[in-house]
């Protein structure tokens, strides 16, 4: 049975990744100009930030050189997550895209822009969003069968309630600690005054 490299990369590192309390997304290896280019992909619940992403990166750079899978010829490593308009291939990328703006093809050919709200094993309760903005976005259940692709969209102007509201908070915080300090900068001028 013959496996291409990258599927021996993929068993390499998939107990690597697990091991890190991450998924291995993609990996894929090109050749850029005199290298080969390796670029994996990994995610997590809650998404990952950069010192996970470098601890990783160093551990499958010890175990690519560690190994003869690479070759003696020279290679590019580059690890990071799936980013901003990210494919949701399987259940837990639609878990995680909850809230967000999806660009689904239907496996009938149709095309819908709907809003992740759930998904379980089963497969995912969407808010379809109107058309030109014409009408009222609309609940709709989506079992995986019918379900060709899909994509997260990036959205420039979402005004998000919770965030809002946590900014408004902050900036109340803020106000609030001025405010104290204000007031301890004046009592302690009242106290150079009595002396």
């Amino acid at each position: 049975m013959s496996t291409t490299q990258t599927d021996r990369l993929r068993a390499l590192l998939e107990p690597l990744a697990a091991e890190a309390g991450l998924d291995l997304e993609t990996v894929a290896v090109t050749q850029a100009g005199s290298r080969r280019q390796v670029q994996i992909d990994v995610d997590a619940d809650g998404g990952v930030d950069l010192d996970a992403i470098a601890e990783f990166s160093r551990a499958v750079g010890q175990v690519l050189d560690d190994s003869d899978l690479m070759g003696a010829a020279p290679y590019l490593l580059e690890v990071g997550s799936p980013g901003a308009e990210r494919p949701l291939n399987e259940p837990r990328h639609w878990r995680r895209a909850e809230g967000r703006l999806a660009k689904v093809h239907l496996a009938d050919g149709k095309e819908i822009v709907a809003r992740v709200l759930e998904s379980d094993e089963d497969g995912v309760l969407v808010e379809v969003q109107p058309v030109k903005g014409r009408g009222r976005p609309k609940e709709r259940r989506l079992a995986w069968a019918e379900i060709d692709r899909a994509r997260v969209q990036v959205e420039f102007n979402r005004k998000d309630d919770e965030l809002l509201d946590a900014a408004a908070d902050l900036a109340d915080d803020a106000a609030d600690e001025d405010e104290d300090f204000v007031d301890d900068a004046s009592e302690g001028a009242d106290e150079d005054a009595d002396r």
